[in-house]
């Protein structure tokens, strides 16, 4: 099995007439053998473009090519993919192995082929020994590897899937995140993986676009949507926290956190400055190579970490800035200490890009 090319063009669902498109105009290229991650609130509009996708929607404009073939009218049994939803959706009356046998059962392949293919794909995802298991008798995480199994059956150019690991519990998330680099090396299929979860996305995809209220707002490698994000609801989405508003002049970016350099040019006027926690390193005051001092005013663990909020006065007002800490290093509130916000880790979202959002001065809660 390997992965097809899935591009989408100009792909827009409105659901009735007068309502707002659930996606307006959705345009994405999915590499053979890529993963790309659609992140977005509830609501997005990102399962709408699985189900449009996988043909289980007509789209209102817009199409799906596969490998180059116009998509249009085919039936999603005969599109080359295959969906592994939220839940896992298993015939509650069949065995594990008839589960999975369903994909080619339905394509007429006789019954023990079937079955011994079945055994093969309960292999891949660590279910050996299974199959004569009733369905209703796994847990559910052995659930959702049944329904990813069953999904591989099927040999899909295309692998779409609908926010499957959501429901279980962060070690099973874990453990499945690792299946599916696993699955990833072994059968190289092209996946469009729906998620909310920014780190889920970062974990296992190549590529995010971001969506939001059915229109994407940004595409391309996760680390450069870290790094640059091309608006406030991006950098949000992706879990920035740090947003000091300020001026650009000069390659400059100017706030109470002082006149800063940026890495790359932005143009002069409002801008809002964005750095990511992890990017900022919290020393000591007396530290010759700290760019702003100020006040720990917060901490929050965050398992082995500590996420600290350090609120800087200067010109015009009061910067905060949220950082997150070394294991095992502790920095108590109330404290002062020196900030150092490395220049590649800056970057300025000039104000007109982000029309009709506020303007933090501090991190949100």
């Amino acid at each position: 099995m390997s992965g097809g090319v899935l591009r989408l063009t100009g792909l827009t669902r409105v659901h009735g007439k007068g309502s707002a498109p659930a996606l307006a105009d959705f345009s994405l290229e999915v590499p053979a053998g890529a993963c790309m991650a659609i992140l977005g609130p509830s609501g997005s509009g990102k399962s709408t473009v699985l189900r449009l996708t996988a043909g289980l929607d007509e789209p209102t404009a817009g199409s799906v090519h596969l490998d180059g073939a116009d998509l249009a009218g085919v039936l999603p049994e005969r599109r080359g993919m295959a969906m592994v939803f939220q839940r896992p959706l298993l015939f509650p009356h069949l065995s594990v192995r008839d589960n999975v046998a369903f994909a080619d059962r339905v394509r007429g392949v006789p019954r023990r082929t079937a079955r011994r293919r079945a055994e093969e794909f309960l292999g891949l995802v660590q279910l050996d020994g299974f199959g004569d298991r009733p369905a209703r008798a796994l847990s559910g995480g052995q659930e959702q590897r049944v329904a990813l199994a069953r999904a591989l059956a099927a040999e899909p150019r295309v692998l779409l899937l609908d926010e499957p690991f959501s429901a279980l519990d962060a070690r099973l998330r874990e453990e499945m995140h690792e299946l599916l680099a696993d699955l990833r090396m072994r059968l190289d299929p092209t996946i469009l993986l729906v998620t909310h979860d920014h780190a889920e996305a970062g974990a296992l995809a190549d590529g995010v676009a971001v969506l939001d209220r059915g229109r994407l707002l940004q595409a391309g490698p996760m680390r450069e949507l870290y790094a640059r994000p091309a608006s406030l609801a991006v950098s949000r989405l992706l879990g920035g926290r740090t947003e000091v508003a300020g001026v650009v002049r000069d390659g400059r970016h100017e706030s109470p956190l002082g006149s800063l350099d940026l890495p790359t040019p932005v143009p002069d006027g409002p801008a809002v400055l964005v750095v990511r926690h992890e990017a900022v390193q919290v020393t000591t005051a007396a530290d010759p190579a700290t760019d702003a001092v100020g006040t720990v005013v917060r901490a929050r663990r965050r398992g082995m970490r500590t996420l600290v909020t350090v609120e800087v006065p200067g010109d015009g007002g009061t910067a905060a800035v949220d950082a997150e800490l070394e294991p095992g290093q502790e920095v108590p509130t109330g404290r002062t200490v020196g900030l150092r916000l490395p220049v590649e880790g800056r970057w300025a979202v000039p104000v007109d890009g982000v029309a009709g959002e506020p303007v933090a001065g501090a991190p949100r809660a």
